[in-house]
């Protein structure tokens, strides 16, 4: 099998000991897509940020690979991790994007990889370049505001722009870190119905970050869930139960699953959830 994304024995310990990710290892097929589940600190965003490259895990040990590709190993991150790069599309919680410019501006940015160093300096594209631009946010519903500054979009609207940067760059994998965090449920159900429209369409591999076992359900058929940086659970999305979210996160449940309370004498099932999720 073809794995999108391969992760050996990764480790990243900040200072005073504590231990970000805790000896990680998974793998994720081409066009498969990922919830990472886990409470806040349990390592989900310090992952992400290791696949892309951003930063380098332990030394002496753990690698990562992302579409064939080595981005880090040993503790070291690849001389070549740059060029990596230019194949995983990263969503970030805060959209990433400037205010200033206009909506394609900012899209058409996630072509400057492969554009030369003096049109990616003075934003110069070619019509060609453009019209991939406008059609990246047709497919995500927001081209109307292609010409208007960024700000002067909602949050939902900046977010599905900062995916449609990842269709132009001709991401083969797409990161989201907490990509619904700071939205309301119907700009989040519009995001998440994008990036799993574009895994559908696209085949390619999306990991998402996310607290809200609902929302994993309904739109991921795997979760991984993390806690206190070791992968504590990996499998079907259908075949959490709440007696093992019990067992993986304690107290911290009631971040995850919010309408539930962690204290309950009973919480009888997530029947409502496994619903979503074969609706999906």
């Amino acid at each position: 099998m073809t794995y999108a994304i391969e992760v050996q024995n990764l480790s990243k310990t900040f200072h005073a000991g504590a231990k970000a990710l805790d000896n990680v290892s998974l793998q994720v097929a081409d066009g498969e897509m990922v919830a990472l589940l886990g409470a806040s600190g349990s390592g989900k965003s310090t992952l992400l940020r290791h696949l892309a490259g951003f930063v380098a895990g332990d030394a002496g040990q753990g690698s990562v690979k992302v579409n064939g590709q080595q981005i880090q190993q040993n503790g070291r991150l690849s001389r070549n991790v740059r060029a990596a790069r230019a194949s995983i599309g990263f969503v970030f919680q805060q959209f990433n994007l400037v205010g200033r410019l206009p909506v394609i501006t900012n899209v058409l940015t996630g072509m400057l990889p492969r554009v030369p160093l003096w049109r990616s300096l003075t934003r110069w594209f070619l019509r060609g370049e453009v019209r991939q631009g406008l059609e990246a946010l047709a497919q995500v519903g927001i081209d109307d505001y292609a010409f208007q500054r960024a700000s002067t979009l909602s949050g939902g609207q900046q977010q599905r722009a900062a995916i449609a940067r990842t269709l132009v760059q001709n991401a083969r994998v797409i990161l989201a870190d907490e990509p619904i965090a700071s939205l309301d449920p119907e700009s989040s159900r519009r995001v998440m119905d994008t990036l799993a429209q574009i895994n559908r369409s696209r085949k390619v591999a999306v990991v998402v970050s996310l607290h809200q076992v609902d929302v994993a359900l309904r739109y991921c058929p795997r979760v991984v869930a993390l806690r206190h940086g070791k992968v504590v659970y990996d499998g079907r999305a259908a075949d959490l139960t709440p007696e093992m979210l019990r067992d993986l996160y304690g107290s911290e449940l009631s971040e995850l699953l919010p309408e539930y309370s962690a204290h309950a004498p009973a919480m009888p099932s997530l029947a409502p959830l496994s619903r979503l999720a074969q609706a999906a």
